[in-house]
């Protein structure tokens, strides 16, 4: 479909920022969200400056009303949603499962999780409606690997990859597709928190064949690739973008 419309969540950085971009430079129209809305706003103006026609919409995932509301704002600008990008994640606070809390458990699976379903439970009733439509849920290589010192996160991306698969298979004759991308170490904020130093961060891409962290544009790329008709025929997939971490 020539200009589709494609809705970002958590779009205001890393890998989501990346995919508005590429959106933007591939002709769609898109609505990026975001809990900030000063950086919200500044980057539908990016997105324009690029000649995209960019809504930003405030809307936290974890709220059922703000994602419902999210939705509805979308199809009331542009009558649609060919594909939706679930890409709003936090990693939570990392450290041993023995210290984790109650509470830190909530504000992993809040987010990940619970804002994943809601996400997905009011794109879907737009796109079964439809009849059309593609989602991709951004999930971690972690989520089918296990993580010492980020088990509340893996087990979070965990749950992200079972959604995909399970809604792929309900929906599937309604012509939509469900998949996900498992990135692995990607060049962000989210890493630098997990890795800590510099230091860290060179170790750990030292585990990758390719010898380097990834770019947020590499896992962007396979995002528009699972978005469009080019992979018509895939769904209930998880698509690792690792650089081959995950290979051996």
């Amino acid at each position: 479909m020539e200009h589709p419309v494609i809705l970002i969540t958590g779009a205001l950085t890393g890998i989501g920022r990346a995919t508005a971009l590429a959106f933007a430079d591939s002709g769609a129209r898109l609505v990026v969200s975001g809990r900030r809305e000063a950086e919200g706003r500044a980057l539908e103006a990016e997105l324009r400056e690029l000649g995209a026609d960019a809504l930003f919409i405030k809307a936290d995932v974890r709220n059922d009303g703000e994602v419902g509301s999210l939705i509805d704002q979308t199809v009331a600008r542009f009558g649609r949603i060919d594909a939706a990008v679930n890409n709003a994640g936090t990693e939570g606070q990392p450290g041993l499962i023995v210290n984790q809390t109650a509470e830190s458990y909530a504000a992993t699976f809040d987010t990940n999780v619970l804002g994943t379903l809601l996400s997905m439970k009011h794109e879907l009733r737009v796109m079964t409606a439809q009849k059309s439509g593609s989602i991709v849920n951004v999930s971690s290589t972690y989520g089918h690997e296990g993580a010492a010192w980020a088990s509340v996160y893996s087990g979070s991306k965990h749950a992200v990859e079972g959604f995909t698969k399970s809604a792929a298979l309900e929906v599937a004759a309604s012509n939509v597709r469900v998949n996900a991308v498992a990135p692995g170490p990607t060049d962000t904020g989210m890493l630098d928190r997990f890795t800590g130093t510099p230091e860290n961060k060179a170790a750990l891409a030292a585990t990758v064949p390719l010898g380097r962290v990834g770019k947020p544009v590499d896992v962007a790329r396979a995002i528009l690739f699972l978005a469009s008709d080019s992979s018509s025929f895939v769904t209930g997939q998880i698509v690792t973008v690792d650089g081959g971490k995950t290979a051996g």
